[in-house]
C-alpha cells in the first residue's frame, strides 16, 4: 500500500510501505537499519556505510555523502531513498525525488538521534525494534556523570583547522558530557580557527577526531603549542555517531575520558 510521510525537512514522501527495497545514503542510518532487522530490504549504501562490518559488505555501494551514482541507484529500483540533511546536499535530494521516493532525516541532537530510530522504525514497520533500540541507549547514556565546566574544542579538519560549533550531533554530546564549547560562539555548525583562536579559548581539553581528518600522535604537539595548558586528547570520531555506535559511546567514554 502507499504511505505519505512529511520529512524533516518539511516535504511530503509518498512510497510504497513497508518498503522493501531500501537505499540508505547516511551510515549511521545505514546502521541503525541494520539494527532494525531490515538487512534483506537493503539495496544500497554510500561508500562510507562501514557498519555493521560483518554484514554491510554485501550491499552495493551507490553513492558518497556528497556524491552519487544515478544509473546504480535507479537499476536498484528503490522503494524509498533516505538521506540525511547535513550528510548529504540539497542538490543530491532534489536529484533523486525527481526519479525516486525521497526521504530527508535530521539529527542535530542526541534527542533527534533518538526520533530518527524511531521514524525509521515507522518507515519500515519496525516501530517495536526502533523503541527497543532507543531504550537501551538510554540505558547506556545514564551510566555518564558529566564533567562540569571544562572548556574543550573538538576538532575535525586541518588546513584550515575546523572545529565543532553549534546545531550539531557532537556539540550535544559534549555539553551531555558537561563540556563547554566557546566556539559555539562563531558562525557556522564547523567554523574554522585559528591558532590564535586556541589560545584565546583558554581550553582545558582539544579533542582529536579520529574522522574526517585522520588525526593521530604525530598532531598532538602541534596542538599543545596552540593551546598551553590544555589535554590534548586523541578521540574515535565513530563514537560520535548516531545510530548504534550509540551503545558503545558512553563505556568508550567512561574509560578513555573518566566520565
Amino acid at each position: 500500500m502507499k504511505k505519505e510521510v512529511i520529512d524533516r525537512t518539511g516535504r511530503p514522501v509518498a512510497f510504497n510501505y513497508p518498503p522493501k527495497r531500501i537505499i540508505s545514503l547516511c551510515p549511521g542510518i545505514t546502521d541503525t537499519l541494520f539494527a532494525l532487522g531490515l538487512e534483506q530490504e537493503i539495496v544500497g549504501r554510500t561508500r562510507f556505510c562501514k557498519y555493521p562490518e560483518d554484514r554491510v559488505q554485501s550491499v552495493p555501494a551507490v553513492a558518497g555523502t556528497k556524491d552519487l551514482k544515478l544509473e546504480a541507484i535507479l537499476e536498484a529500483v528503490p522503494d524509498l531513498v533516505i538521506l540525511e540533511k547535513e550528510e548529504n546536499t540539497k542538490e543530491m535530494a532534489e536529484l533523486l525525488e525527481q526519479h525516486v521516493p525521497v526521504y530527508v532525516a535530521e539529527v542535530q541532537t542526541v534527542q533527534e538521534a533518538f526520533q530518527m530510530i524511531e521514524t525509521m522504525g515507522d518507515l519500515t514497520d519496525r516501530r517495536l525494534e526502533a523503541e527497543k533500540l532507543v531504550l537501551d541507549i538510554q540505558l547506556q547514556f545514564e551510566k555518564l556523570s558529566a564533567r562540569a565546566g571544562a572548556r574543550a574544542a573538538y576538532v575535525i579538519w586541518k588546513k584550515p583547522y575546523m572545529v565543532v560549533g553549534r546545531d550539531t550531533y557532537i556539540q550535544d554530546v559534549l555539553q551531555r558530557l558537561g563540556f563547554e564549547n566557546p566556539f559555539i560562539q562563531k558562525e557556522g555548525r564547523y567554523p574554522a580557527v585559528t591558532p590564535d583562536d586556541f589560545q584565546e579559548a583558554r581550553l582545558d581539553t582539544v579533542f582529536l577526531a579520529s574522522e574526517p581528518y585522520p588525526f593521530k600522535e604525530k598532531h598532538l604537539d602541534e596542538f599543545r603549542k596552540m593551546a598551553p595548558g590544555a589535554e590534548v586528547v586523541l578521540i574515535d570520531g565513530e563514537m560520535l555517531w548516531y545510530g548504534p555506535r550509540m551503545l558503545e559511546a558512553p563505556d568508550y567514554f567512561i574509560k578513555n575520558l573518566g566520565m
